[in-house]
């Protein structure tokens, strides 16, 4: 068992579920939310994008935020997000004020999934300066301050301390960042890929005086729970998340996922 492993031991495991929200109408997603909750997953994601990201690009597609404000409404357990949201869609202030509002709607529910972007069709077709991947990202780091400021001046703050989960691996200027503000790094990749990014986050947190262990480390998802699942666990992953796409939104995966996390817990 690593370090990290050790550290969050007692954290239990958790199963997210990503509605992409392509290729489907609204009805379909908002079943297959509903259908999520009541089998018992802890989170549901959306994504932060404007058009498909595979299949047919011009695609039946839905806007992020919005949809957020409506599954506060129609949902009651799970806490929800955007796996994630792109900081450069938004005004930092503007987005924390969007996220301490659909934390009032939810009755505290709401994760800030938050990442640097890397769609160009949004940033094109939508008219957002699309620039290099380092700007992107020093942006990021800019906004992730701003939003924590702007909660603590709005009126009424958040109901809680609205997690932050930081998406993307890269070792030099993403898991700096995840380490200074996340609460959750979310990555992807096989389990040599997460171990090591998950080493490096380590270290990035040890030399900002964080102890790792505040960072839980979440992984998407889509073989064996048997085997990937015990794998990355055993590297301190906590949190995992199945992708399902329109438009029928099928949740055998999911379900095995949910099986596998009782089974875990209960040991």
């Amino acid at each position: 068992m690593s370090e990290q492993s050790s550290q969050v031991s007692q954290r239990p495991v958790r199963i997210g579920l990503q509605v992409q929200p392509q290729h489907a109408d609204y009805p379909a997603i908002r079943r297959a939310v509903a259908a999520a909750e009541e089998a018992g997953v802890d989170v549901v994601f959306n994504w932060d994008h404007f058009f498909p990201l595979y299949g047919e690009p011009g695609g039946l597609h839905f806007e992020c935020w919005t949809m957020l404000g409506a599954w506060a409404e129609a949902t009651e357990r799970v806490e929800i997000g955007a796996l994630v949201t792109c900081n450069s869609y938004r005004n930092p202030d503007l987005l924390a004020d969007m996220a301490r509002t659909v934390d009032h709607v939810s009755g505290g529910r709401l994760v800030l999934g938050i990442g640097a972007g890397w769609f160009e069709r949004d940033y094109d077709e939508y008219g957002y300066e699309f620039g290099t991947a380092g700007r992107r990202i020093d942006a990021l780091g800019e906004a992730l301050p701003r939003i924590k400021a702007r909660w603590a001046r709005l009126n009424p703050p958040p109901t809680r301390n609205v997690p932050v989960l930081v998406g993307g691996a890269g070792e030099r200027k993403t898991l700096p960042l995840v380490a200074r503000h996340a609460d959750v790094w979310h990555g992807f990749g096989d389990v040599e890929t997460v171990a090591r990014k998950s080493a490096v986050l380590d270290e990035r947190c040890r030399e900002v005086g964080r102890d790792p262990g505040e960072v839980e480390r979440s992984v998407g998802v889509e073989g064996d729970p048997a085997t990937d699942g015990e794998a990355l666990h055993d590297l301190g992953v906590t949190l995992f998340t199945v992708g399902v796409s329109g438009p029928d939104y099928d949740l055998g995966a999911l379900r095995e996922w949910l099986a596998w996390r009782d089974e875990k817990n209960r040991g």
